[in-house]
């Protein structure tokens, strides 16, 4: 790390390659400090989406962020490239989906790169990645961008922004990593945000590169560690939720990411953990933790259809009601969510689904597309079971009287830990949670494990 004094306001031009959920967010972040943004997008629909102020995908506030740059002139979209390089600074926000090695696909960021060296005119931009990457990027861009004329002015500046918080993260951050091999670029990336707090950490871009890839990697480990622990407690008939308090009252341990459930999913750190365990294998290193964070993670998502299977004696024919698809609440997004790997298999085994999810739209497969219903009461009607494998907090305020009228069985299997186990008996239902075992009153009235029940 090298120490920068922090720079002074400066309004730049600044352009935004990649108006996905990341690109779209800073571009729309950096416009409302007052800098001029261009979001730059291969997609011409998506680009005259944006430009009519529809966004197509559920973030909050981020809408209203948009409209407000547009309306200010502050940001606007295209597709030209050359635009982007007339720009002071310009960001890489494009996608690095894992590919089947679990490495970091980088396709598509090496051709955006390529498509701004090609539009290159007189001008020399600091060309800042913003893509979550493997370690040496930088030093690829500065390769491909290298040439007689120009000097290369490379950096990287990591983001740390969580879906369904992504405005609130960028305009209220709790760091700023910039890594640059030249203080001057480091300062230039800077002054973007001196109107925001945070801490600022300066550091040189492999070490940036590997910043972002901890930081997943940890709090991956520690969302599988409380599943662990919590299948742990269940099994040797312990209620996790005091064992977590007491966990958390600990300043070193604290109590973030320290919920127990189905499993993390999402665009980020399933991607960034096995990117990261790839990185050390390719380096002779074993990355033995890593290895048992994904594997625990896809356990904790086994365990799920397990307790289903074992609370109905079968799922041959049996009708789950599935509460949430998306990865977490709050969001539209799907991708690698547990909750839909989870749904895929009570299909695989034979059970009918009947799902709700509270999201705008939702990317689906044909058959779990089919099972949709209007709200949480319909997806009930008639289900042997319930559950709840996403986050949504109205989740929480669904009368269970009219869940229990409404249900042919009378099971609950709260993945998320959402729900008072209490509350949930208390009005004839059977309760199974993550790290909550069952009462008494819960063993006796389980079912005896039988041939397929019909729906």
């Amino acid at each position: 790390m090298f120490q920068i004094q922090s720079p002074a306001p400066a309004l730049a031009s600044v352009a935004v390659i990649g108006c996905g959920h990341v690109g779209l967010v800073q571009a729309a972040g950096l416009a409302s400090l007052g800098h001029n943004v261009v979001g730059v997008d291969r997609d011409v629909d998506h680009v005259d989406r944006l430009a009519a102020g529809d966004v197509p995908f559920q973030e909050p506030g981020l809408g209203e962020l948009v409209d407000a740059g547009v309306a200010a002139h502050r940001l606007s979209f295209t597709t030209s490239y050359r635009v982007a390089m007339a720009a002071d600074i310009v960001f890489l926000c494009v996608d690095t989906p894992r590919s089947p090695t679990g490495a970091a696909d980088v396709t598509n960021l090496r051709s955006a790169v390529l498509s701004l060296v090609e539009a290159a005119g007189s001008t020399s931009p600091v060309i800042v990645n913003k893509s979550t990457a493997p370690i040496g990027t930088a030093q690829m861009i500065e390769a491909m961008v290298e040439d007689a004329d120009h000097r290369p002015r490379v950096a990287v500046n990591p983001e740390f922004l969580r879906q369904a918080h992504a405005v609130e993260d960028f305009l209220h951050p709790e760091r700023i990593v910039i890594g640059a091999r030249r203080p001057a670029d480091a300062r230039a990336v800077a002054s973007l945000y001196s109107q925001l707090g945070g801490q600022r950490v300066f550091t040189d871009p492999r070490s940036a590169e590997l910043i972002k890839y901890a930081a997943n990697a940890f709090l991956a480990t520690r969302i599988s560690f409380v599943n662990e622990l919590a299948r742990l407690a269940e099994a040797v008939g312990v209620q996790i939720d005091p064992v977590l308090e007491g966990m958390a009252a600990d300043g070193r341990i604290g109590g973030q990411y320290l919920q127990p459930g189905i499993g993390f999913g999402g665009s980020c750190l399933p991607k960034d953990t096995a990117a990261l365990r790839h990185l050390g294998q390719s380096a002779g290193l074993e990355m033995v933790m890593l290895s048992a964070v994904l594997e625990a993670n896809r356990e904790a998502r086994d365990g799920a259809v397990a307790t289903l299977d074992r609370e109905l004696g079968g799922l041959a024919g049996r009708t789950v009601a599935v509460w949430g698809l998306t990865f977490k609440g709050g969001t539209d997004d799907t991708r690698d969510s547990p909750a839909v790997a989870i749904a895929e298999t009570l299909l695989d085994e034979g059970a009918s689904i009947r799902a709700f999810d509270p999201s705008e739209s939702l990317r689906l497969s044909g058959r779990l597309r089919e099972t949709l219903t209007s709200s949480p009461l319909e997806a009930v009607r008639g289900a042997d079971a319930l559950a709840i494998l996403s986050d949504w907090s109205q989740f929480s305020t669904v009368p269970l009287a009219a869940v229990r009228r409404a249900m042919s069985g009378d099971l609950v299997f709260d993945g998320r830990n959402m729900l008072r186990p209490a509350q949930v008996e208390r009005q004839g239902l059977r309760y199974a949670g993550i790290g909550r075992p069952a009462t008494r009153a819960q063993r006796a009235a389980a079912p005896v494990a039988s041939g397929p029940v019909a729906a």
